[in-house]
């Protein structure tokens, strides 16, 4: 058998501020989650988000730390048009989220933005720009 991708998992320092996060991109976690020690969002295409507490991450790995030197996981989240893009970053933004790279058209033909989630990955929003731009 091969081993088949299935999970996109990320360590978080407050469980309740990456839900809410994550919750305003779209996912959907179960209710109660804030409580659990382990939470999952089913993705498009049947992969899964899973997000776990540090605290649980350290009750099987006690010697487990945040890596350093910045993030090394970019969930990116496909918008429909450019002014979604627009929309997403301003909306996370206004809601007290980190902005680290307005939204711009990047010369591969995407209008494309980053905002830090509440443990400073850096989460992409892109969408296609319209033909000959």
């Amino acid at each position: 058998m091969t081993p088949r991708f299935d999970v996109i998992g990320l360590v978080v320092s407050d469980l309740a501020a990456s839900l809410a996060f994550y919750r305003r991109l779209g996912l959907v976690f179960p209710e109660g989650a804030e409580r659990q020690p382990h939470v999952e969002a089913e993705l498009p295409g049947g992969l899964r988000l899973a997000l776990d507490p540090e605290e649980t991450v350290r009750s099987f790995h006690p010697g487990w730390q945040p890596p350093a030197g910045g993030y090394r996981v970019a969930p990116a989240f496909r918008c429909d048009s450019p002014a979604e893009v627009d929309r997403v970053y301003e909306e996370l933004v206004g809601a007290g989220y980190h902005g680290e790279l307005k939204p711009w058209d990047a010369p591969w033909g995407m209008r494309y933005a980053v905002v830090h989630d509440p443990d400073g990955n850096g989460v992409d929003l892109f969408a296609q720009l319209p033909a000959g731009q």
